[in-house]
């Protein structure tokens, strides 16, 4: 064989060596992906950040107090402004009256009147939640109306519960409502037997 004819012999045995270990490679990365993705969410502390659930909390527009959604899961985590994520639920909006609430855009200030904080459950695990209010601070010696809507949002927005309440100082914790999810997701209980959670939210944080 000619030393031309064994050198081209030679480069087409080098790239089809190539071609082969390319895909190969590209076999064992499809793998290692398709095996990531057959984990369970719960179980490796990922949870999917689409909600299942929202709960939004509302006072009076541009009213100057702050109030503060603490909401305890079935796995007896918290999520409040101090802890805004535990894995199944996320503190979308940390609301504090009129604090930070006007901002400046092309030199012009706006203000922004809704007092709102909200939410998002990401994943349905069964058990019971437990939704509180917390009066965080007052301005006036008025009683303040709050508030609470809790929607369950796939396969379609279904209103849970919907309640108003009264909070008549700093300080004051108030139980809004609990309740319960089955294995498949469904509501089995709503209720208002209270049960505090500062306190565990407070020792958590020291």
């Amino acid at each position: 064989m000619s030393p031309s004819l064994h050198g081209r012999h030679n480069d087409s045995q080098d790239a089809f060596t190539d071609v082969l270990f390319n895909a190969l490679l590209g076999f064992a990365f499809m793998f290692v992906v398709a095996f990531s993705l057959m984990n369970d969410p719960v179980e490796s502390g990922m949870v999917d950040a689409k909600a299942e659930m929202l709960i939004t909390v509302r006072w009076p527009d541009g009213h100057p107090d702050d109030v503060d959604a603490i909401v305890e899961d079935p796995r007896g985590k918290l999520v409040w402004y101090h802890n805004q994520d535990t894995g199944l639920m996320h503190l979308d909006r940390d609301d504090r009256g009129t604090v930070h609430d006007r901002i400046r855009i092309d030199g012009r200030e706006i203000a922004n009147p809704l007092n709102q904080e909200t939410v998002s459950v990401r994943s349905l695990a069964p058990g019971q939640y437990v939704v509180n209010l917390l009066h965080y601070r007052a301005n006036t010696r008025d009683s303040l109306p709050v508030t609470v809507k809790v929607e369950k949002l796939n396969p379609q927005v279904e209103v849970v519960y919907y309640g108003s309440h009264e909070l008549s100082g700093a300080g004051q914790e108030l139980t809004a409502l609990r309740f319960e999810l089955g294995e498949s997701g469904q509501v089995l209980d709503v209720n208002r037997l209270p049960k505090s959670l500062l306190l565990k939210a407070v020792g958590k944080n020291r």
